[in-house]
């Protein structure tokens, strides 16, 4: 067999963390009270979610805009540096040493999330710095909030990074999947599609 350079494609959510950075970004912003309260105004749109008669991309974007609507860019790049600073702790253990791995073999890696690049990025800083000392890359793609004049506008630039967007996105940034050794690792319905395309697929590898 061709020995091929390795691209490793994570999801973050459930997969690299413990928790949903989502729900924990929303409560450490807003603080517990208005997370508690937001959510019990979404759960009817929850309930239908779940009974799939809405999709939850929309639920998402719904509730985003509800927290997030009108707030400059700048303030939520800070709160998600210091949200990426106080929450290290939900990375698993068995993930960051794979992501160390990935590095040191100086492989490709690739973050592929439903949630906002915005405030996962900062979570992998650590280790984008790393690739690039190895002569690599770590890139971050998923589902981006739009930004006008400065200002989140509570709808989505682009298509809810899930299930079959997620190979997409890959293909977007390596479009020549070929040269690759695809190794991916998920943990839910929305990485389906992404560790049907992989060589190697690893699901709820680092519980």
């Amino acid at each position: 067999m061709e020995d091929k350079p390795k691209l490793y494609v994570f999801d973050f959510d459930g997969t690299l963390t413990s928790r949903d950075s989502l729900l924990a970004f929303i409560r450490y912003t807003h603080g517990s009270l208005a997370f508690y309260a937001g959510f019990t105004l979404f759960l009817p749109l929850l309930v239908l979610m779940k009974l799939h008669l809405l999709s939850n991309g929309k639920v998402k974007e719904w509730l985003l805009g509800c927290y997030y609507k009108g707030v400059h860019v700048d303030k939520m790049r800070h709160n998600a540096a210091a949200f990426a600073a106080s929450h290290r702790h939900i990375l698993r253990p068995q993930a960051v040493d794979c992501l160390d791995k990935a590095c040191r073999e100086r492989s490709r890696i690739l973050i592929v999330t439903a949630s906002d690049p915005l405030w996962v990025a900062p979570f992998l800083d650590e280790w984008k710095a790393k690739a690039e000392d190895a002569g690599t890359r770590l890139t971050v793609v998923g589902t981006e909030m739009e930004v006008k004049d400065g200002r989140m506008t509570g709808r989505f630039a682009t298509p809810n990074c899930y299930g079959a967007e997620k190979v997409r996105r890959i293909e977007a940034v390596i479009p020549h999947r070929e040269h690759y050794r695809v190794l991916a690792f998920g943990d839910s319905r929305g990485d389906k599609e992404m560790l049907e395309y992989a060589d190697e697929k690893f699901e709820k590898p680092f519980r």
